[in-house]
């Protein structure tokens, strides 16, 4: 089967084609063959050399999402059958012709989507479920502070709050992404061109002085602060992302004074059981919301893999809205 892999530390030119054996499926494992993958930043920092894979997945091919068929199962399996669509996240290898998993990592595609369109699925939408819902308490009525709001986990987390009942104020440094975010439901976007970013003002202009409730913060750094500035009292910070950096300067006081939880979040990292839960919940609770059409997939391009050079360095640029997607032919 043929794979992408990093032949080298850098930047998209150093990703190259490669003939690999296709995998078997242990006990409890599906084999998939991969229709359609996604990007993430994840991926460029693992290109970089800079964000190393998990032991258990091939050290040097990219790729966290896939959609795909069934192919074949292990001993042990129940939940799915050869020809089966599925879609899922893996802590890294999904830029391959075929990939094996564990079946309770793995979902059904929700019927009606094409696989380029699930592909862009699992990372934005379990990020944001787990983030958002299970860690922070997302309730009707409130209202949510996403940072990076036009990106691939903003743009899902936003939908998700809108199918939720909760309103959305979403910032972004490029008014042009903006613009779109009427579409996923958010109540008000705030264009974030300073250095340090100021935006806790308006957020808390927004909620008649009372601030957040809730704060998604995807991108870190200096938006740390100002993001625990804007929340309400007893407010909640759930940290995923560090594009502008993994350190910044707190008023612990400010925390104190009031009583803010801040809780940071990785699923890559998680050992499998977790992953199997948190995939089971989405299963039931999630995936239904896909099959209404209260959720839906915000994809920028879907490129072939031949053009995943392109695909990264459209990434790497952050011109790109919601996920970019590559599809093996």
């Amino acid at each position: 089967m043929q794979v992408v892999r990093i032949t080298e530390p850098g930047g998209p030119d150093v990703l190259s084609f490669d003939e690999r054996p296709r995998p078997e499926p242990g006990p409890g494992e599906i084999l998939v063959r991969v229709r359609a993958s996604a990007l993430n930043r994840a991926d460029l920092l693992q290109t970089l050399g800079v964000y190393p894979a998990p032991p258990d997945v091939p050290p040097d091919v990219p790729g966290l999402e896939y959609a795909g068929e069934v192919e074949a199962v292990g001993p042990g399996t129940r939940r799915f059958r050869v020809g089966d669509r599925v879609m899922g996240l893996v802590g890294g290898g999904a830029w391959s012709e075929s990939l094996t998993t564990r079946e309770r990592e793995a979902l059904h595609m929700p019927t009606g989507l094409s696989f380029a369109e699930a592909a862009a699925l699992p990372e934005a939408y379990l990020t944001a479920y787990d983030a958002l819902v299970l860690q922070g308490g997302l309730c009707a009525g409130e209202t949510v502070l996403i940072n990076a709001v036009a990106s691939g986990v903003g743009s899902a987390a936003a939908q998700l709050c809108r199918a939720s009942g909760a309103r959305v104020v979403g910032t972004g440094r490029s008014a042009a992404k903006l613009a779109r975010a009427a579409e996923w439901g958010v109540t008000r976007t705030l264009l974030c061109e300073d250095s340090p970013p100021r935006f806790a003002h308006a957020v808390r202009e927004e909620t008649e002085g009372r601030g957040a409730d809730l704060c998604l913060e995807l991108v870190g750094g200096d938006y740390v602060p100002e993001s625990l500035s804007a929340l309400a009292q007893r407010g909640r910070l759930l940290l995923v992302g560090l594009v502008a950096g993994s350190t910044t300067e707190l008023d612990l006081g400010m925390v104190l004074g009031k009583r803010l939880n801040i809780t940071g979040t990785v699923l890559r990292s998680r050992p499998p059981e977790e992953k199997m839960a948190l995939t089971q919940s989405a299963e039931r609770h999630l995936v239904p919301l896909f099959r209404s059409g209260a959720l839906k997939p915000v994809v920028d391009a879907v490129l072939p893999m031949r053009d995943i050079r392109a695909a990264a360095t459209r990434l790497a640029s952050n011109d790109s809205v919601g996920k970019l997607v590559v599809t093996w032919e």
